[in-house]
Formats: C-alpha cells, structure tokens, sequence
C-alpha cells in the first residue's frame, strides 16, 4: 500500500514528533503546529504533506497534556482539563502514571476519530446532489455555527467573522475580471495569501504576547518518574471513560467552531456525573484524565470529517490542513471521493496510522519533551519567528507577504487583546470564496430572486438548520433563567 512507503511514514512521524513539541509548550497549540510544518509540505507529494499535518495536529493534542501534568500549565486549551487531575495524579503519585493515562485515552480517541472517517463517502455521495444554494447555505452555517457556539461574546465574534468575509473579497473578481481593494498592487491580484495571514494571525501573534509578558519566566518541576506507563487493569478500569471522550468527541468535532477544548470540559463533566467517585476529581483521579484527552483526540477526527465530506473546515487547524490541499491542486468537498479515490483513502487509512505514531512517539519523547519546558522565552521567541519567516517567504518569495503577515500579527494581536475571535475570522476568510461564488451563481440561476432558496427541499433544511443555531444561544439563556428563578422562588 502507498500508506506504507518510506516517504509518508516519515512524514507521519515528523509531524508527530514536532507536533508533541509544540503542543508541550504552553502557549502554542495545535494550529500554530500546522501552520510551521506547512511551508515544508509544498514540495512534497499530496499525501505525504496531508498526513505529516494530520499527524502534527493529531500530535499537538496529546502534548498537550505533557505540560498540563508536569507544570498544571495546559499546553494547548483542549488540555486545560487535564490540569485538574492530571496534575494533582502526577504530584500523588507519579508523572508517568498521569501520561500513560492521557496516551493511552489520545490513542483511543485518535482511532475513534479515523473510524468516523469512513462514514464521509455516503455523506459525501449525499452531497453531491447539492447546488450551489446549498453550498452557500453550508457556509453560513459554518460561520454562524463558530459564531454563536465558539466564543463568549456572539457579537464581537460575529463582527471578526464579518471582517474575514471582507478579507476574502480582495482580489480579481471571479465573474467580472475587475480588481478589488488592491490598491493597485500586483501582489493582491490574487487575494490575501492564505500563509502570511495564517502565520501572522497565529503564529507573530504568539510571538508579540510572548515577548510581552516577562521574558526570564522559566517554569520547574520534579522530573523524577517521567516514564509514561499504565497496567492493562488501570487501562480496562478507565475505558469505559475514554470511550465516553471518545463519543463526544468525534459528535462535537463535525460540528464546524466547536473544538476540542468544549468537547474536552463536556467529557470532562460528564465523566464526573458518571463516575461512582466524584468526590476524587480533581485530586488525581485517572478518569478525569483519559475523558478529555480522549475527546480532544476524537474531535481531530471528528472536524476532519466535514472538511472531506462537504469541504468546510471544522476548526481553525484544519482550515490550514484545507489550505495544504488547495495548494496541492485538490479542492475538499463532495467531488474529492470521485476525483481522488485514492488519496481518500491513502488519507483515511494514513490517519489511524497517526494514532500508532502517536503512540511509539509519545512513549519515546515524553520524558525528553517534559524536560523540554524549560526553555527560557528568549530562546523560544525566536526560534518561532525564525520559521514563521521563512514558512512565509517560502510560499512566495515575496518580501511584500512578510509585511502582510506583520500587520495580520499586529491586527491579531490587537483582536486578541479586545477578545475578538480570530479562529472566526480566519475560517470566515476562508468560506469568503466559496460563500461568494455560491451565492452570485445562484442569483444568476434564479435572475436575482432569493425565492430559489425556499424552492428546494435541501436549501429549506439548511435554512431550519441556521435557524435552530441562531436561535439555541437565546433559548439555553432562558431554560438556565427559568432554572434560576425557580431555585430563588423555592429558597
């Protein structure tokens, strides 16, 4: 099979090794992960570049966990989580008794997630008898979806998801030929690089709140017991909650803006509902560590799923993975299972193999990787800004790019300190162009009348759909309201 040749094994397991890394370092995260590995995969073969930042994402998750046990520092948000119990098990009894339980329960919502891969074809099959008003309407969807359930304020992440539409127009209009805020500017006649605003947006972003805090912030732990081990009686005793992380998060990670850091906190809580131990959470029990980081695995999976199947992104990491494919010449959606059948399932089968590696690597580095966060800020800094520049320069050649992704980083930084949405924003820049072409070839299939999108059975779903979405913030606002007032009439 081509899933086993040398080069997309390395790939696969490059990408887990580097995503651990990051993952570990409080701060980054699984998108910043993709995005520095993603310059590196333009001159490698499609497959290899897909699974190496499939791995990385995949990687990043279980990472992690690495500082939120060692340090009680999530590494990533999905992790946060952990901290309640994984650091409290690390101080009570060992370090490598907390990791063997985050990955073992990674792994097993890792396959969880690429099992669900294999549903995408009769989804797909599905979607094929989608239009265009149907696409638009799944974009909507989409941005409406991370809107109102990926952020705490709905108005401003509405407003950074509208200013990422706005991005997306820059360029040559598609039906026209005409320039659009260009500015007269060669460099713009094809958009905004995806790169430069994913780099700068993310990873200078990063950079600027790094540099800002204190710069001789170094963190220490015990590194004694660092080893990740676990009997297979402490792994049965706690399945049946990494199987509960497991279902959650492969459900919450196709719903595109959720994330693995709300399917993380459910598992989380539901763990804790079902478990004949509540009164040990948050004291080290192992159950409060294999539900999330099983659900933050699954969701990997889970988001991977409508990106293949309908071409929408279910997070901002996979936005990058989609962005891995485009520039590869393969469009995700509904007609990638016909075009590319094997790339499809090079893709899905190459997924699970992420998950082994995962496995082989974490028990590898784990203990080097914890000694790892050490790393003073003036060392770290530059070494992301080193690769940032040059994952950028590399995508164009362009001198004029890396000005564009300072200013994204500023701008990001500026959103980020207002508490705007930048994975709205981004996602957002993303379905711009899709959303648009949608939208005006369905205008100009109808002449202009907006009827066409009551007229189809398909659209009328969607437009339930949207509905139900706007309407759910409002409507849990009001069940938990109509609680309250009963607990205070009652007292």
């Amino acid at each position: 099979m081509e899933i086993f040749s040398p080069i997309n094994l390395l790939a696969i397991f490059f990408g887990t090794l580097v995503g651990i890394f990051i993952g570990a370092l409080p701060g980054l995260g699984a998108t910043i992960a993709v995005i520095l590995l993603l310059p590196i995969t333009f001159n490698m073969p499609p497959l290899a570049a897909i699974l190496m930042l499939l791995a990385a994402f995949q990687g990043a998750e279980y990472g992690g966990s690495i500082s939120a046990i060692v340090l009680g520092i999530p590494g990533t948000a999905a992790a946060a989580p952990t901290v309640l119990d994984g650091n409290a098990l690390a101080k009570k009894v060992s370090p490598g008794k907390a990791f063997g339980y985050s990955l073992s329960a990674s792994v097993i919502g890792g396959i969880a997630g690429g099992l669900l891969l294999f549903t995408a074809e009769p989804i797909a099959m599905f979607a094929l008898r989608f239009s265009d008003p149907e696409f638009f309407l799944i974009g909507i969807l989409g941005i409406l979806t991370i809107t109102s359930l990926g952020s705490k304020d709905n108005i401003k992440s509405m407003i950074s998801a509208v200013l990422g539409l706005m991005a997306g127009t820059v360029g040559i209009d598609m039906f026209t030929g005409v320039q659009r805020f260009t500015w007269n500017r060669l460099e713009l006649a094809d958009g905004f690089s995806l790169i430069a605003l994913l780099v700068g947006m993310y990873a200078f972003t990063e950079i600027f709140v790094m540099i800002s805090e204190d710069l001789r912030k170094r963190y220490h732990f015990n590194a004694k017991g660092l080893r990740s081990a676990i009997t297979f009686k402490e792994f049965r005793e706690t399945f049946k909650f990494t199987g509960v992380g497991s279902i959650i998060g492969v459900i919450l990670g196709i719903v595109p803006g959720v994330g693995a850091s709300a399917s993380s906190w459910l598992s989380y809580t539901a763990a804790r509902k079902m478990s004949k131990k509540q009164e040990e959470f948050g004291k080290g029990n192992p159950e409060g560590i294999v539900a999330p980081e099983a659900a933050n695995n699954a969701t990997v999976g889970g988001s991977l799923l409508p990106l293949m199947s309908l071409g929408i992104p279910g997070s901002p990491a996979m936005a990058v993975i989609m962005g891995a494919f485009i520039i590869h010449g393969v469009r995700p959606g509904p007609n990638l299972f016909t075009n590319n059948t094997n790339l499809v399932y090079g893709i899905f089968y190459g997924f699970l193999s992420t998950t082994i590696a995962m496995y082989l690597v974490g028990k590898l580095v784990t203990p080097l990787f914890s000694r790892a966060l050490l790393v003073k800020v003036p060392l770290l800094a530059p070494a992301v800004l080193l690769v940032s520049i040059v994952g950028v320069y590399a995508d164009s050649k362009l001198t004029f790019e890396l000005w564009v992704a300072l200013i994204a980083g500023i701008v990001g930084l500026v959103m980020r300190l207002l508490d705007f949405s930048i994975p709205a924003f981004f996602l957002a820049f993303v379905l711009s162009p899709i959303l648009e072409e949608s939208l005006r070839r369905t205008l100009l299939i109808s002449d202009g009348s907006y009827a066409i999108f009551l007229q189809r059975p398909f659209s009328v779903a969607l437009l339930v759909l949207i509905v139900i979405v706007l309407a759910a913030p409002y409507a849990f606002k009001a069940i938990k309201l109509r609680r309250l007032r009963k607990q205070q009439t009652a007292t």
